[in-house]
């Protein structure tokens, strides 16, 4: 979105007819994204809010929203200009565009609310429809049936059959226009569901999520969630998520993370009338302020005093603008967490200024209670707001899956450091997904019990004061696994530099909290490893060898204190700096043990000044891997992305199996595209979306994948900024960033 400013802002430029209707995304956080959608009125950038406009009450001027505020496309009603002649007669002349003094987009509903208000609509299914299309929207709704939140089961899913039986019809009348197909489903999450599956079917361009102003109303914001939960997941990832009638900004945050698109509110104008400001820490009245909650340059010459004193039809413009600066203000931002990867973070700060959404962020991030777990077990306990909010129904375990899908939408390492925000950090998606990662792909050097010594009690790096105590353990103790513990979880010496684990930005008694044993078996079962005897080591002492060689005796793994010949060190260290190549090719690039060893079986490696692993080099002298300072990552080269392709027997294929347990062990995931994409991407140009013919279903947005010809060829590598379900359905965008040359062949 624009800066604001005081200047006329050009009008602006329509689409190329090929890209009429479509949809892209630009940045990803999981589900969330930035993205652009294509209209003969301009490019709508997403995240985005469209006013809602009453053509017969205009508290803010359309011309104004575009030319000062920089809004790209606004809201408003077909039924109302539809009902009023005046209003019909000036928008079919001469277009919705000119009766509103409006550029941009507009987007048009079809009265489907005003039934909700006050009953029923006195316009036909296609008659709105062919209106709408006869006065220029860029984007039509269909008259749908509005589910409320107290209709019975039956009634609800008779308003979800009865929408999608009039979509087909809708969108012949469209004749082309860009058509809204809405969700209903009430607060069942079956019906949701159902609706999301049967309007996907159709080829609508945008899905609002219809029948949630109640819901909001009453502050039920679990429900709201829950209903997103059902919804997102159905939809074609290909077309945006439209939130109908929601905007007040204590929500986007939350919303966004859980993969809305748009956004549409009177709520600007409608508290102003009733002066009343909006704010991302919730509602506030002017009667009550002394200074403003957030200043924004409507109010700089004003105080709240200064304008309890203005006339009602005065104050009320100002603060419908103050309004609205404040909710654009917040959606920046929020856009700005989706640039920075930090959007869930944004969403846990925004849910303490509500107790209904505090309750909804904790229900959503927070595994439900045992199944079969009696209340009777709970009604003597004080449980903290966490526990308090687990599930406890016997059908709480069903939005689970639901939850997994977000999470493995997410991409596990950030570029930054991984700011606490208390408890409700662990629960954040992506360090979730890099648990899960972690678990499910690396494996301890003995595939049987085993000593384990935990260091605990400093925060990283570890490698300069550890290193020396883990190649004389190495050597001492070879059976002794070596792990880490960090705020967010266990992992292995061998990846202590990995983020998020070992980039954690908080206090430093984070490290130093007493660990609990059967905790800590509960986390190394589910990462293989089943321990005979448990030792923690507080690596915060000043001798610490000495410390761990009276630890390892007390337990009797050692019968004297460690000492090492320096003489042995350099082959010790070696040995840890491939183990550490291993793991991480292992974890980070999915290649099985087997793979990777053959990988590095006769690499050598060029130290940095600190002592770290700069460039793996292959048998030939040839660079082929780098360990990422940054993120503790891997960047592979083009003969890197050769040697992988080489772990690889078969082609990627979008009809492989979709079970994610049979995945592990796979490499890098593959896309395919078609040959006439080849020369280029061998020059180096990046993978465009309607390009793509098949793609490894382990394909994450923000991981590293191989691109093959149809042919079986490697002809690059990259970064992809998709998953496999968005590969093939999005027809507009980058899909992989490009990081390699193959316009030179090489041996």
């Amino acid at each position: 979105m624009p800066a604001w400013s005081d200047d006329k802002r050009d009008d602006p430029q329509p689409c190329r007819d090929a890209d009429q209707g479509k949809f892209e995304t630009t940045v990803r956080d999981g589900r969330a994204r930035i993205g652009r959608i294509h209209t003969q009125h301009g490019v709508l950038e997403t995240p985005a809010l469209l006013p809602v406009i009453n053509p017969n009450i205009r508290t803010i001027e359309p011309r104004e929203m575009w030319d000062r505020y920089g809004i790209q496309g606004l809201i408003t009603n077909s039924y109302i200009i539809w009902k009023h002649d005046d209003l019909k007669q000036h928008a079919v002349t001469k277009g919705v565009h000119d009766l509103l003094n409006f550029p941009g987009v507009v987007m048009t509903d079809s009265g489907t609310f005003q039934s909700y208000m006050y009953g029923d609509v006195e316009v036909g299914v296609e008659e709105i429809v062919e209106f709408q299309r006869l006065i220029g929207v860029d984007i039509a709704t269909m008259l749908d049936v509005f589910s409320r939140p107290d209709m019975t089961e039956e009634e609800v899913e008779k308003a979800v059959q009865t929408t999608i039986d009039r979509s087909q019809a809708s969108l012949d009348s469209a004749q082309g226009v860009m058509l809204n197909g809405p969700i209903q489903g009430g607060i069942y999450r079956h019906l949701r569901k159902t609706s999301a599956q049967g309007m996907g079917c159709f080829d609508f361009s945008i899905h609002p999520i219809g029948g949630i102003v109640p819901i909001m109303e009453q502050h039920r914001y679990k429900d709201l969630v829950k209903i997103m939960l059902a919804t997102i997941g159905e939809l074609p990832p290909e077309r945006p998520r439209h939130m109908f009638g929601c905007g007040h900004p204590m929500l986007f945050a939350m919303l966004i993370a859980l993969g809305a698109d748009l956004f549409d509110s009177a709520a600007y104008a409608l508290f102003a009338r009733d002066d009343r400001l909006l704010s991302p820490q919730g509602t506030y009245r002017i009667r009550e302020l002394k200074e403003w909650p957030e200043l924004v340059p409507c109010v700089v010459n004003y105080t709240p005093e200064n304008v309890r004193e203005l006339g009602k039809e005065e104050r009320t413009n100002l603060l419908a603008r103050y309004n609205l600066e404040v909710t654009l203000a917040e959606l920046s931002r929020c856009k700005q967490a989706v640039h920075e990867g930090t959007i869930w973070q944004l969403a846990e700060q925004r849910s303490h200024q509500h107790p209904a959404l505090r309750e909804a962020f904790l229900w959503l991030t927070t595994r439900p209670f045992p199944a079969g777990l009696s209340s009777d077990v709970l009604d003597d306990l004080i449980l903290d707001d966490r526990s308090a909010a687990r599930e406890l129904h016997p059908s709480g375990g069903i939005w689970e899956d639901d939850w997994s899908k977000i999470v493995a939408m997410q991409t596990p390492r950030r570029k930054k450091g991984e700011r606490w925000g208390g408890e409700d950090t662990r629960s954040r998606p992506h360090i979730l997904a890099a648990r899960k990662q972690l678990q499910k792909r690396w494996r301890p050097r003995s595939s049987g019990p085993t000593d384990v010594l935990i260091l605990n009690g400093k925060p990283g790096p570890w490698r300069q004061r550890c290193d020396l105590l883990v190649l004389r353990l190495a050597h001492a103790a070879p059976d002794l696994e070596v792990l880490v513990q960090t705020p967010l979880g266990l992992i292995p010496y061998s990846l202590e530099d990995l983020n998020p684990f070992a980039q954690v930005d908080g206090p430093t008694w984070l490290w130093k909290r007493r660990l609990n044993t059967l905790l800590l078996r509960e986390e190394l079962h589910r990462m293989n490893l089943e321990a005979d005897r448990i030792l923690i080591l507080d690596i915060g002492q000043e001798s610490l060898l000495q410390a761990a060689s009276n630890l390892l005796m007390k337990h009797g793994l050692l019968e004297e204190p460690i000492h090492v010949d320096d003489t042995q060190l350099p082959q010790l260290r070696e040995a840890l700096r491939r183990r550490q190549i291993l793991d991480k090719l292992v974890v980070l690039s999915n290649l099985t043990y087997e793979n990777a060893a053959l990988l590095v079986h006769s690499c050598s490696f060029v130290i940095g000044g600190t002592g770290r692993v700069k460039n793996v080099i292959d048998k030939d002298g040839k660079h082929i891997l780098s360990p990422r300072l940054t993120d503790g990552g891997l960047s592979i080269t083009d003969l890197g992305a050769k040697a992988m392709q080489q772990q690889r027997s078969t082609v990627a294929s979008s009809s492989d199996d979709k079970d994610a347990s049979s995945w592990t062990g796979k490499g890098l995931p593959q896309l395919v595209v078609e040959e006439d994409a080849v020369e280029f991407i061998l020059r180096g140009r990046n993978v465009f979306h309607g390009f793509i013919s098949s793609c490894d279903p382990w394909l994450k947005a923000g991981q590293a994948c191989l691109i093959l010809s149809k042919k079986g060829k490697l002809i690059g590598h990259g970064i992809s900024r998709c998953d496999a379900n968005e590969a093939t359905r999005f027809k507009k965008g980058i899909a992989v960033r490009t990081r390699s040359d193959f316009s030179k062949s090489f041996e």
